[in-house]
């Protein structure tokens, strides 16, 4: 079975522009974790649009249980530490459970991730 990795990253925000670049910045880490065959759940990507369309609560009150049913299928979380990561509510309570359940956590710089992973592919052929 592969490893499963967790994406975690701030979203929720007062302002909607905010929000809608932090959805537009893990999706591009995820894109680049998934294009170096890296399986990831990131919970903004794949919920935020079944959200939308649903009407669905943004807060982590609903989103809680789900969260906790995906961390469970994952072997380790990444927190993309995206302005707010600090702060957020959802990220501090995605590695305190990934911490109840012994799953490891990495902390990425989103801006790290993005240039290292279009460098390296950039000079695979060198």
């Amino acid at each position: 079975m592969s490893d499963l990795i967790y994406l975690a990253t701030p979203f929720t925000d007062k302002d909607p522009a905010v929000m809608e670049r932090r959805f537009q910045v893990v999706n591009r880490v995820a894109s680049k974790l998934m294009s170096d065959g890296i399986h990831v759940f990131s919970p903004i990507s794949h919920c935020y649009p079944i959200a939308l369309e649903g009407g669905l609560p943004k807060g982590w009150e609903f989103w809680e249980a789900y969260d906790r049913v995906m961390l469970k299928a994952c072997t380790r979380l990444i927190v993309l530490m995206q302005d707010g990561w600090k702060e957020s509510v959802g990220v501090n309570n995605e590695i305190k459970i990934a911490n109840e359940l012994g799953i490891p956590v990495e902390y990425m710089s989103p801006i790290t991730q993005i240039i290292y992973s279009d460098f390296y592919k950039d000079h695979m052929d060198d």
